[in-house]
């Protein structure tokens, strides 16, 4: 009987054994082959939410979102006033000095706040103080209501004015208008001295003296108009009085608005946050029957809380922005303060309306001469 190969086979030396290659073993041909054609890492790009928070950053801010913005950019109807993007470049550029003089409206949708509008206002290189407002910007002359309510905010880096970020949480966000503004100096009595109108004005009074109404608008004095814009936003804003002119490209020409802060608020606001309202809302009950007729009304002063609360959106903030009320970047050297409620009205003589004497629209503010008026 014939035996087995196996048997009579020779078992010095054993035959090679075939070894299955695995994802991890590394040839010499492979390590040729890599050494020949280096594989290169692509470049990440940081998200806006990561740059806007400071997580991120960028070289060329205005590079960097100019390129969104074209990619994001939509062809309107020729009578609907656009900035384009290069104007929009140029302009930025422009100001991105030490006198520079930008100023940005941008619509928010909030979440929670429903629609309100922030305006900001470069006042040196690298900062812009901000303010939000609730109902925007105001527009009818007659209206009853001509004053409005802006809150003073977090001052800002300039490159914020580009553009902002959108999320879930903070709701969507469009540049509504854009450009330079200009300081007007406060209005001058007949007496020759500085009207300072009454802190206690409410959203339904016109604070315009009736002396002011149809004079002639008042003549910059030599030192005024040889400061900068900017230099005059500041001065304004510590004697807080700001008469503004905003020259951008949706608004009207010589659109001019006032803001002013009432004695009442020139104190500091808490710089941490509210505790929630059910604690709040305890403190209003066993108060409530001790106002006095200097107190606001307790549903006005619930509706006053919970909408600063609304708009505060700035989440994410750190101990420092929230003790220099300025994102790292920015410098508070104004002494902007957080939540401080400013009044704003429309200046309805510098836009360029007058006040109807006779006819049929007596006591009405109407469009001056030449087109003047929105």
């Amino acid at each position: 009987m014939d035996l087995p190969s196996s048997l009579i086979r020779d078992i010095s030396p054993p035959p090679p054994l075939k070894r299955r290659k695995t994802s991890g073993a590394i040839t010499p041909s492979d390590t040729t082959a890599n050494n020949a054609y280096p594989k290169t890492t692509p470049s990440i790009e940081p998200t806006l939410a990561a740059v806007e928070a400071g997580k991120a950053k960028v070289d060329n801010h205005l590079a960097y979102f100019k390129d969104h913005l074209a990619k994001a950019s939509r062809k309107t109807a020729p009578e609907i006033s656009r900035l384009s993007i290069d104007d929009f470049s140029t302009l930025y550029q422009n100001n991105h000095q030490e006198n520079g003089h930008h100023f940005v409206v941008h619509q928010h949708n909030h979440p929670r706040a429903g629609v309100h509008y922030d305006l900001r206002l470069q006042f040196s290189e690298t900062s812009s103080m901000s303010f939000a407002l609730p109902k925007g910007l105001p527009g009818d002359p007659n209206s009853r209501s001509i004053g409005r309510m802006a809150i003073e905010t977090r001052v800002h880096n300039y490159w914020n004015h580009l553009i902002e970020s959108a999320s879930r949480k903070t709701g969507s966000l469009l540049i509504w208008d854009t450009g330079t503004y200009e300081v007007l100096p406060r209005k001058m009595t007949k007496g020759g001295g500085k009207s300072m109108p009454s802190p206690v004005t409410t959203d339904e009074e016109d604070s315009e003296p009736e002396s002011e109404r149809n004079g002639p608008a008042p003549t910059p004095q030599k030192a005024e108009t040889e400061k900068h814009e900017n230099d005059k936003l500041i001065s304004a804003f510590q004697t807080r009085y700001i008469r503004l002119r905003l020259h951008g490209t949706r608004l009207p020409n010589n659109y001019t608005i006032i803001l002013r802060l009432p004695s009442n608020e020139i104190i500091k606001r808490p710089t941490t946050r509210r505790k929630k309202s059910r604690q709040k809302a305890k403190s209003r009950v066993n108060t409530q029957g001790a106002n006095t007729d200097s107190e606001p009304e307790p549903d006005l002063q619930l509706e006053e809380q919970n909408q600063d609360e609304d708009l505060d959106t700035d989440s994410n903030e750190d101990a420092q922005t929230r003790a220099s009320n300025a994102y790292p970047g920015s410098t508070n050297d104004i002494g902007s303060i957080h939540q401080r409620h400013w009044f704003l009205q429309l200046d309805r003589h510098n836009s360029g309306f007058l006040l109807e004497k006779d006819g049929d629209s007596k006591g009405k503010w109407v469009r001056g001469p030449k087109g003047g008026g929105l």
